[in-house]
């Protein structure tokens, strides 16, 4: 892997919305399944994350990047903070991708202990995510021990347009020492 994920604060989230249109439509392109159907342009992609701007200034967002020396945006991963009080203790994990050029490096692994380590941090007790099942991020989610809630089928369509499952899981984050948060 050739960097760290960065979090990225209000002030900086901006400036990196052109690097992750770029990879959201890398991702797409390459039949992942994010909520995007084929013919994702990189413009459409950067307003997308335009679009997340608010909720990263108000703390309900959080987005690590991966960005190699030139600027590029290798991966990414966010955490979705539940806005009710009765769900203050869980986040959603989303948005993790990792550039096809980047793939088979570990930084899909990284990623997700990034975002793992930094609930725990905040005190969030439960994390959730959705993934395509049979994919690829279903065999990482498992192999980082996450636990498998159920399947929904027909749940979205991929880039292609063809409807397919999902998988939810679940898992209890671990700080830095290995216990439960």
């Amino acid at each position: 892997m050739t960097t760290r994920p960065t979090l990225l604060r209000p002030d900086r989230f901006p400036s990196t919305t052109e690097a992750l249109g770029d990879l959201l439509a890398d991702v797409v392109a390459d039949g992942n399944s994010l909520g995007f159907l084929d013919g994702l342009t990189r413009d459409e992609a950067a307003e997308w994350w335009r679009g997340r701007a608010p909720a990263v200034a108000r703390g309900d967002l959080a987005v690590w990047a991966a960005l190699d020396a030139t600027g590029r945006c290798l991966g990414t991963v966010s955490l979705a903070f539940a806005a009710l009080p009765n769900g203050r203790h869980r986040a959603e994990v989303c948005k993790l991708m990792v550039h096809s050029a980047a793939r088979g490096q570990g930084l899909g692994r990284t990623l997700l202990t990034t975002a793992e380590l930094a609930a725990a941090e905040r005190g969030i007790t439960l994390l959730v995510l959705d993934t395509e099942a049979g994919s690829p991020a279903e065999r990482l989610y498992r192999g980082a021990g996450w636990q498998r809630a159920g399947s929904i089928p027909d749940y979205a369509a991929d880039p292609a347009g063809v409807l397919r499952p999902t998988t939810l899981f679940y898992k209890h984050p671990q700080t830095r020492a290995g216990q439960a948060a």
